[in-house]
């Protein structure tokens, strides 16, 4: 095995060459570390409630903790990845989440929890911003970026099918705390990866200087330029659509179509396994058709998706015969998947395009945006929550406002950009 000395003075030999196969998947495999420890505990909320003589609140208000952690720890370590380099802060980040992480496994109590939580939140929010700089890095040409950023979202793609299951069995099986004990595990398994295989893709020429006002002014500046915020804009409105649907998911599928939980969580993997299809289609069509117009058509056909959905519930609960209301659920199903699936395409695209523009600086854009997203996220979760849980309604409501704010940020995107 290579030593960390070696890897890091390898690290910037092939930028601009030819990238090894591997690096997708490696940075895939960091960035999961976000979704995974999102996804993978929702099913011990209950056995947790148990163990802590707490309320059902507490423990769901550790979710909004983990995303408040994430939001805060991505603003932060975007401009240190730009300062120190890609892998020091990935490092102390990866290593943080599995300390804290250990720490969830065995709190006495949710104050213990939800602290451990926090800090692990923001070592988390290392691997979310980084592995985005480090595509940026290495690939300067938007298209290729995009093309390697959907073989990223393959490799994420696959978390959102296996954490509820695998999350659903420990707690069905064992003790929830297996659940942390795990992600304390895959938190050690990212350090040593980085420590070991991780090139670093920042050379020391392009890093910059930090100072509060720098600091200050590189937000700005991004903030001011168009290309950077409608695209910024797009990502983050396509994870309040997202965050909509995860929220209200549960309940509609479970409590009002009467799914049982193993159900759910394969409908949780169909929609996924067509999320992770839509990149791969991306990754073959990036390069023939150009990124900024495959971004559009996958916009409107999210916006389609979501107006469907609104039109299916509002027809299923005011005006539908009785004769109609089994059909009701593979209707949803089927306006939500046109909605969701897009996203594979979406993502990818409206991310390089928020970077492609600014190679100096990143890890900042990739943080903005990803911190915008997160924020965006939790409005989202707040604002179903609002609603009287009683049909689809609500989610199909948020769901296609998302879509429709996604098309508006789309018609802002200049004409042209820069992609060196």
């Amino acid at each position: 095995m290579a030593s960390p000395s070696a890897v890091r003075d390898a690290g910037t030999s092939f930028i601009g060459g030819r990238i090894p196969m591997w690096m997708p998947v490696l940075l895939g495999f960091l960035t999961a570390v976000g979704p995974i420890s999102t996804d993978i505990y929702l099913p011990a909320f209950p056995a947790m409630e148990q163990t802590f003589h707490t309320s059902a609140g507490n423990v769901q208000f550790t979710l909004s903790i983990w995303f408040v952690g994430l939001a805060i720890g991505q603003i932060t370590v975007g401009p240190l990845s730009d300062r120190f380099g890609r892998r020091r802060p990935m490092l102390i980040g990866n290593a943080l989440y599995a300390v804290a992480s250990a720490v969830c496994a065995f709190a006495p109590d949710i104050t213990t929890f939800s602290i451990a939580r926090f800090v692990a939140s923001v070592g988390a929010s290392a691997s979310l911003v980084i592995p985005t700089a480090c595509v940026r890095d290495m690939v300067p040409d938007r298209n290729a970026g995009a093309r390697m950023m959907s073989q990223l979202v393959m490799v994420m793609g696959v978390v959102p099918i296996l954490a509820p299951m695998l999350g659903g069995l420990v707690v069905e099986f064992v003790s929830w705390r297996i659940i942390f004990w795990a992600s304390a595990a895959y938190g050690a398994i990212c350090v040593a990866l980085i420590l070991f295989v991780l090139p670093e893709t920042l050379p020391y020429d392009r890093r910059v200087t930090l100072s509060p006002f720098t600091l200050v002014s590189r937000y700005v500046t991004l903030i001011r330029d168009r290309a950077f915020a409608s695209h910024a804009l797009i990502t983050a409105f396509s994870t309040f659509m997202s965050f909509s649907y995860l929220t209200a998911a549960p309940f509609v599928f479970v409590q009002l179509f009467h799914f049982s939980p193993l159900h759910f969580s394969m409908l949780f993997g169909f929609f996924a396994v067509f999320m992770i299809g839509a990149s791969q289609v991306n990754g073959l069509l990036v390069g023939r058709i150009d990124s900024g117009k495959l971004l559009l058509g996958a916009i409107c056909l999210s916006v389609t998706g979501g107006i469907l959905l609104v039109a299916v519930s509002l027809w299923s609960a005011w005006y539908a015969p009785p004769a109609w209301h089994p059909y009701e659920v593979w209707l949803v199903i089927a306006a939500m998947l046109l909605a969701l699936a897009p996203t594979g395409i979406i993502f990818p695209n409206a991310m390089m395009g928020a970077l492609a523009d600014h190679p100096s600086l990143a890890g900042a854009a990739s943080a903005l945006a990803g911190t915008l997203q997160y924020v965006l996220g939790a409005v989202a979760g707040v604002l179903v929550g609002q609603f009287s849980a009683v049909s689809a309604i609500p989610m199909a409501g948020c769901m296609c406002c998302g879509a429709i704010l996604m098309f508006l940020a789309g018609l802002l995107r200049p004409h042209r950009q820069n992609v060196n």
